[in-house]
């Protein structure tokens, strides 16, 4: 069946670093939105990053923008988020999502609207101490 099976969580201190890792199968990988969601306690789930498997195209909110990088291996069927300068306003779980459908939809599409996803991972949790 579809999975999407996240790690690479845990607990650092402010200005530290993490790799969050999110390994899918069961599911055609390419050709498809990838994307990196958090989710604090009393807040709405956000979209930090996300990539599109067929090419180049990467995203990232602008709360993240130049600390966070989104890549992927595609031989691994895996893509990865390194959070760099981790802020305690980071501190969230981070789920890993796939795309409902395959296909680029072009500049207009809106990547971090949740009803895009219909596969989410399990969430692994990222905790930032100041």
């Amino acid at each position: 069946q579809v999975q999407l099976v996240e790690s690479g969580g845990g607990s650092v201190q402010a200005g530290g670093s993490l790799r969050l890792s999110c390994a899918a199968s069961g599911y055609t990988y390419s050709s498809r939105y990838m994307g990196w969601f958090r989710q604090a306690p009393g807040k709405e789930r956000e979209g930090v990053a996300a990539l599109y498997t067929g090419g180049d195209y990467k995203y990232y909110a602008i709360s993240v923008k130049g600390r966070f990088t989104i890549s992927q291996d595609n031989a691994k069927n895996t893509v990865y988020l390194q959070m760099n300068s981790l802020k305690p306003e980071d501190t969230a779980m981070y789920y890993c999502a796939a795309a409902s459908y395959s296909g680029y939809e072009g500049p207009r599409f809106k990547v971090f609207d949740p009803i895009h996803y219909a596969t989410w991972g399990q969430g692994t949790q990222v905790t930032v101490s100041s």
